[in-house]
């Protein structure tokens, strides 16, 4: 049933009203703002944001589906980023006093007492965006509501110490740990100084990350901050560098997936018409065509809790391959180790440098805490567990396998055993949940750009009417009866156009199954997992980690900070620098002479 726009406003209103009375006096700390930050810093409270948000809009979101940030609650079901995600599926599956479109929630309690008003009337795509920034306390005119859908709630900042440490971890220890022992054969054992310092200086740029937020109200997520240091340029700058390796991740999984498949069924093989597609191309393809379903998730809370398993499946094939050196006795090879390889160190520095690549979650993770102070332990938490997990691979699985090192440490194990078989199998599986979640951001910032639904209708339209003015200049009409006669044969067809929300999800398919095969054709034109990996460390990952969040911090900070400050942050810079250069030349001469 719609109501008209008069009377939704004033069913919003008096919702509001019902709302305000029912949860007054339960708990006078609760906040109505999603952009209030610190807990140290309460005047901030109903402040408006100081920034005018653009493109991406729906960074946070996505970001806090990629990172699952849980609320600490322990009830699945009742977890406000579960009622969050979910809250679109069941606002158009359900109903609330007959106006689902209005008040997309089901649960009073799950709401902060102004939340209602925010809900605007338009979605823009099939994905919510972030919630409006800026004091919610103040009514508007129905008029002048916004005008982008949002289901999402704002986030609580209730996130315990030990759930933003398993959420650090989680970002962190990913697939980088299956290239740790080839990188030490890249370098040589030289290189672990460089899995130390590039901890440290990662470490430090985290918490650089922490002070631009704090600069300032309405600062959430690193495109705030670039847009807080440069404007709206830093923020589209900084974006797009990091949907680009969100996107470059995703091409390794598939070509992990691939190579790993291909290492237990190497015989496997497709021919058609002639055409024979070997075992690499086939698990690529099929690969593509197995996650491409949980791409098209409308709703992908399930996945953003499995993908939190990431820890335990990084900690379980760590042990597999302790399992295999020390209980297997699969033996070593000590004497083939060298202490340093000039002519490869620079891929080292890539492949070292992927494995602290958590920088672009850090900010939703700090806003996401209940208490905030706690975030430098969290980090060094995160990054020692980290750090020592890291070298433990690198080391046990270049002493077991030398110079024969392959880019993934699990192509080397012996097939035959039991051990080797669960590690192949979890790094098989965990990229299926992993490679959905680090898709959705980029999805959802292309869906941004959709244009309005009236400007689709319209664009529809005038498409229509042109076709059908062609046609009839074609078949050599008279223009004047064109112009009377065609008219209602053009209104009758734009009859047929679907609803907006159906031409919304249309293009959102669209968009995401585009992205799925663009990267299988990427993983297949360049399918080498090692120097990939280093190229996306040493070009995307030393700029994120290292020297955007120094200058960031040098531009929002500039003349409150120590000179000590300053020359760090320079020298921080400069380590950064050089490295993506070296390392981007190195990869990419490497790929090129693979390719040739």
């Amino acid at each position: 049933m719609k109501n008209s726009e008069s009377d939704q406003a004033s069913f919003i209103e008096s919702d509001e009203d019902d709302e305000k009375d029912s949860i007054r006096g339960e708990d006078d700390g609760i906040e109505s703002d999603a952009s209030n930050y610190s807990d140290d810093n309460h005047q901030r409270q109903g402040k408006p944001s100081s920034l005018n948000p653009s493109w991406p809009q729906s960074y946070r979101q996505s970001i806090d589906l990629y990172s699952s940030v849980p609320s600490p609650s322990l009830n699945f079901l009742g977890t406000p980023t579960l009622s969050r995600l979910g809250s679109s599926f069941l606002s158009s599956s359900l109903t609330r006093r007959h106006t689902p479109e209005i008040l997309p929630t089901l649960s009073k309690p799950f709401l902060p007492p102004e939340t209602d008003n925010q809900q605007p009337q338009e979605r823009r795509s099939s994905h919510s965006l972030l919630p409006p920034r800026g004091s919610s306390a103040k009514k508007l005119p129905h008029y002048q509501k916004p005008s982008k859908v949002s289901h999402e709630l704002p986030l609580s900042r209730q996130s315990s110490y030990g759930q933003s440490v398993i959420n650090g971890i989680n970002v962190l220890c990913g697939v980088g740990i299956l290239s740790t022992p080839y990188a030490v054969k890249e370098g040589g054992w030289v290189v672990l100084s460089l899995l130390f310092l590039f901890g440290v200086l990662s470490f430090y740029t985290g918490i650089l990350l922490r002070y631009c937020l704090d600069s300032q109200p309405g600062l959430e997520t690193y495109p705030d901050i670039g847009q807080a240091a440069f404007g709206t340029t830093g923020r589209l700058i900084i974006s797009i560098i990091l949907y680009v390796e969100l996107y470059a991740c995703c091409v390794e999984y598939i070509i992990l997936e691939s190579d790993n498949l291909s290492s237990l069924f190497p015989n496997a093989h497709l021919s058609f018409g002639g055409f024979i597609l070997n075992a690499h191309y086939l698990f690529a393809i099929m690969i593509a065509l197995a996650v491409l379903p949980t791409v098209w998730l409308r709703d992908m809370s399930i996945l953003s809790y499995i993908s939190a398993g990431g820890v335990i499946a990084s900690i379980l094939v760590a042990i597999c391959l302790f399992w295999v050196g020390l209980v297997d006795n699969v033996g070593f090879q000590i004497e083939t180790t060298k202490a340093l390889n000039l002519s490869s160190f620079p891929v080292a520095i890539g492949l070292y440098g992927y494995c602290y690549s958590g920088h672009a979650v850090f900010p939703n993770i700090y806003t996401s805490m209940a208490k905030r102070s706690q975030y430098p332990m969290v980090l060094l938490t995160s990054f020692c567990i980290c750090g020592v997990l890291y070298a433990a691979v690198a080391v046990m699985g270049y002493l077991m396998f030398g110079e024969s090192t392959e880019s993934q440490f699990t192509l080397n194990l012996p097939t035959n055993l039991v051990a080797s078989k669960i590690a192949v199998w979890t790094t098989v599986v965990n990229p299926f949940t992993k490679y959905a979640l680090t898709m959705s951001p980029v999805a959802m910032s292309l869906e941004e750009l959709i244009p309005p639904n009236h400007m689709k209708s319209h664009i529809y339209s005038v498409l229509i009417r042109t076709g059908l003015v062609f046609s009839r200049l074609t078949l050599k009409t008279h223009l004047e009866e064109c112009f009377f006669t065609m008219s209602p044969v053009a209104m009758s067809l734009e009859e047929l156009i679907p609803p907006n929300h159906m031409k919304s999800h249309i293009y959102s398919v669209l968009i995401r199954t585009g992205l799925v095969f663009s990267t299988l054709l990427v993983a297949l034109c360049i399918p080498f997992f090692g120097l990939v990996m280093s190229l996306i460390g040493s070009l995307l990952t030393m700029l994120v980690t290292l020297i955007l969040p120094c200058v960031c911090f040098l531009s929002i900070l500039k003349g409150k900070i120590s000179h000590f400050q300053v020359s760090l942050c320079v020298l921080i810079i400069a380590v950064g620098i050089v490295s993506l250069l070296i390392g981007t030349y190195t990869s990419l001469a490497d790929i090129v002479k693979q390719l040739s």
